[in-house]
């Protein structure tokens, strides 16, 4: 039933290929019926040069009429495979654009819950083995219904003998890898599952790496691996025998079918019984009748495979969204007053923020603080819109957020994550960010205020300089500059910076948070930081513990309170007296 649903699924997205599919499919049929005419002036040729006694003169317009036919079934033999490529690259495309829109539109609240090797492996393995299923699969399962009954249209007026044993013999040779096929479907969803549980231990592995190897754990936790992946090579040797052993059946059957052909021809031709041109026509006949069986085979672990990952692409494109609420209301260009009031926000796993409210106007700096799961970040996600509150409001300019057009806001906000990404491309490109109609200047004034500009200029190629995936090729502290130029570009609104000098010397770090208020003075700045000393240089700061608001005010009330702000200060400083 699971295979049946996957491959109707599967079916439906052919329709992403327009009509190149059916091109493809159009160039096999014309295929099969000039390898007909090849079979029948093959044989022709033969019966008039050995029995007919006909001279080469005569028969030379046909020789090369030979070779013109052959070379004609090659051009679109190719044209047909190239169809079937572009046909496929379409429908990965479409669907890759289908699962990260999907990905997208869930949101980081979806995704947070998720294993990232698991999706990896999903848009990566999973979307190349359903190229190969179009590619390669589904043409030949068309093509076996097409070629084979040609083939007997043409037969049967010559050698109906002949024809009624291949239409007799055809379906065992499905049916019997049909029969030995299912215990490889079981076995190739097994390796899928395993596949993706690698994958996303290894991601998981990778990415606590460096936590792994101050716990000393880090041995232990390659010889799961190595477990998980000896798992996934049995199984995945398990599922090559099964395919192997498909291909065997496959090939024993046609080959009989095929030798049953030639011996009753044989006898025929013994005794008399039949001329010797459809004879002939027959034996050359019937190895091209299962031949598109056989290539069947050669394709059904394509299919087995997409069959396997449909089910964690399914899973992502059937996924819920997580509860939100959306309006169509648009705030003015310029938000002046941001307010959260008695917001609450609990994870499944425990953490999160309770009764929390305050206010944010534009010109003004705001910085949070407090110590990691205080519930910094579950803020600056509800002010995205990322996660709604599960109680309380944020509100805009009088307006309940809820009501608003999420995706215009979020245009109004630079924000600067604690663990930004940089892509593959040059450093211009990636604090563009796909962004148009910004020059190279606003790009270079924008790396000023991140701190950036001056290391830039020191590259190879500066501002063209190619990062690798990740933003290989820079430090730490560059990726984290080059991420806040690009959140800053576009003079935001709002600017929310959830951690930005963790990875910057104390120097670079002042100064570009003093570079965020002369650059951007109309601006309300949320910056989110377990640093005291950049906190003290905001306007106002509020300190969490536990995710519950423990004091607020400005920097030098908190000082005089000697509380935990004043706390944490002096714990940072070194100063314990």
């Amino acid at each position: 039933m699971a295979a049946r649903l996957a491959e109707r699924w599967l079916s439906s997205l052919r329709r992403q290929a327009g009509g190149l599919f059916s091109l493809s499919i159009s160039m096999a049929a014309l295929n099969a019926i000039l390898m007909i005419a090849q079979c029948w002036l093959l044989a022709w040729l033969i019966s008039n040069a050995v029995l007919g006694g006909k001279t080469f003169t005569t028969l030379l317009p046909y020789l090369l009429l030979l070779p013109v036919v052959m070379l004609l079934r090659t051009g679109i033999d190719i044209l047909r495979q190239g169809f079937a490529f572009e046909a496929s690259a379409r429908i990965r495309q479409g669907l890759r654009g289908m699962l990260l829109d999907r990905i997208a539109t869930l949101g980081p609240a979806w995704s947070q819950h998720q294993r990232t090797g698991s999706i990896a492996s999903s848009l990566g393995e999973g979307v190349e083995a359903i190229e190969a299923y179009f590619s390669g699969f589904l043409p030949q399962k068309i093509i076996i219904g097409i070629v084979p009954l040609a083939i007997l249209v043409a037969l049967f007026p010559f050698d109906w003998v002949s024809g009624l044993i291949m239409l007799i013999t055809a379906p065992l040779v499905p049916l019997f890898m049909i029969v030995v096929g299912k215990g490889a479907e079981k076995m190739s969803l097994k390796q899928w599952h395993k596949l993706s549980l690698m994958s996303a231990h290894f991601f998981d592995v990778i990415a606590g790496l460096t936590t792994l190897r101050q716990t000393n754990a880090a041995r232990r936790q390659a010889n799961i691996i190595a477990a998980i992946s000896d798992s996934y090579r049995q199984t995945t040797m398990k599922v090559l025998r099964l395919a192997f052993l498909s291909s065997l059946v496959l090939e024993f059957f046609a080959t009989i079918s095929t030798a049953m052909v030639a011996v009753y021809v044989g006898f025929r031709l013994f005794y008399g019984e039949m001329g010797f041109l459809p004879g002939l026509f027959a034996l050359l006949l019937a190895p091209e009748f299962f031949r598109p069986l056989r290539d069947l085979g050669t394709h059904y672990h394509a299919r087995m495979d997409a069959i396997g990952a449909t089910e964690g692409l399914m899973a992502i494109l059937n996924a819920e969204a997580p509860e939100t609420s959306q309006g169509n209301d648009v705030l003015p260009a310029k938000p002046r007053e941001i307010s959260l009031e008695g917001v609450s926000y609990q994870y499944e796993e425990g953490g999160g923020v309770t009764d929390v409210s305050f206010t944010l106007r534009s010109g003004e700096t705001l910085a949070i603080v407090g110590t990691s799961g205080a519930g910094k970040t579950t803020l600056s996600r509800m002010l995205l819109g990322f996660i709604a509150p599960n109680s309380g409001r944020i509100v805009i300019d009088g307006k309940d957020l809820s009501s608003l057009d999420l995706p215009a806001w979020q245009q109004q906000i630079g924000w600067l994550p604690q663990r930004p990404t940089l892509f593959a491309g040059s450093i211009a490109e990636n604090i563009l960010l796909s962004r148009s109609g910004i020059s190279q200047a606003e790009i270079e004034a924008a790396a000023q205020l991140a701190q950036a500009n001056t290391f830039i200029q020191l590259l190879p190629a500066q501002y063209d300089y190619r990062l690798g995936d990740g933003g290989k090729g820079l430090s730490g502290g560059q990726i984290q500059r080059i991420a806040m130029a690009r959140a800053v570009l576009s003079a935001p609104a709002v600017v929310v910076l959830d951690e930005p000098t963790v990875a910057l010397d104390r120097q670079t770090a002042k100064q570009m948070i003093a570079a965020l208020g002369d650059a951007l003075p109309n601006s309300a700045r949320l910056i989110i930081t377990h640093d005291t000393e950049i906190a003290a240089t905001a306007d106002r700061i509020i300190v969490l513990e536990k995710g519950r608001v423990v004091e607020a005010g400005t920097p030098q009330a908190l000082r005089d309170q000697a509380g935990v702000f004043a706390e944490l200060e002096r714990l940072q400083t070194g100063d314990l007296a």
